[in-house]
């Protein structure tokens, strides 16, 4: 698995780096195929805790598999064990729905692909501008496979390739708890 640490305030040092690389190395037991593995490190002051350290971990697998989790903790090998234990528990929900059980049944109107996730404007305070911009492999997949990387993401939307229609759709959650999928029509 290849590794890629980031620290934005701060440098991590060899030793850290390695014990990140033999903590993320263990989930390979859980999920053989993956790729990539991106480690963003951050410190940040907390009113209530003081200075905490941020990890968030993203790791890429076969087949567009994407995950993704963000923990805090008082230092960097806490919040190491912390988010091992989150990836290794989405994982496993993964390969329980996915490939133990077999793929859920689709139909046609449920086809949706994999999408990439767009951060774009943050405000300023005068006008909004875009500040981050983030490039995705598309990969065509089922609405149900959208919905799944969806949660394992954490996040309230995905984009992504329809494997029926080659469009890119968009997939969200609603306040209700329920799922919408924005479709793209022709318009005269």
């Amino acid at each position: 698995m290849e590794l890629q640490v980031k620290s934005r305030n701060g440098k991590v040092s060899p030793r850290q780096q390695a014990f990140i690389l033999e903590k993320l190395g263990k989930l390979e037991r859980y999920e053989d195929q993956l790729q990539k593995a991106t480690v963003e490190v951050s410190e940040e002051q907390r009113r209530d805790q003081g200075t905490v350290t941020r990890v968030q971990v993203t790791l890429e697998g076969a087949h567009g598999l994407i995950v993704r989790a963000d923990q805090t903790a008082p230092d960097l090998h806490a919040a190491i064990d912390a988010v091992e234990e989150t990836l290794e528990r989405q994982i496993k929900r993964y390969k329980d729905k996915h490939w133990r059980r077999g793929r859920p049944r689709r139909h046609d109107s449920d086809a949706l692909p994999a999408a990439p996730e767009l951060n774009g404007a943050m405000a300023e305070e005068a006008a909004p501008r875009i500040v981050r911009t983030k490039e995705f492999y598309v990969k065509p997949m089922f609405s149900d496979e959208a919905v799944e990387q969806m949660e394992l993401l954490g996040h309230d939307f995905f984009v992504f390739r329809d494997a029926n229609t080659s469009q890119i759709n968009v997939l969200y959650r609603r306040k209700d708890g329920n799922y919408g999928l924005i479709v793209p029509a022709v318009g005269e």
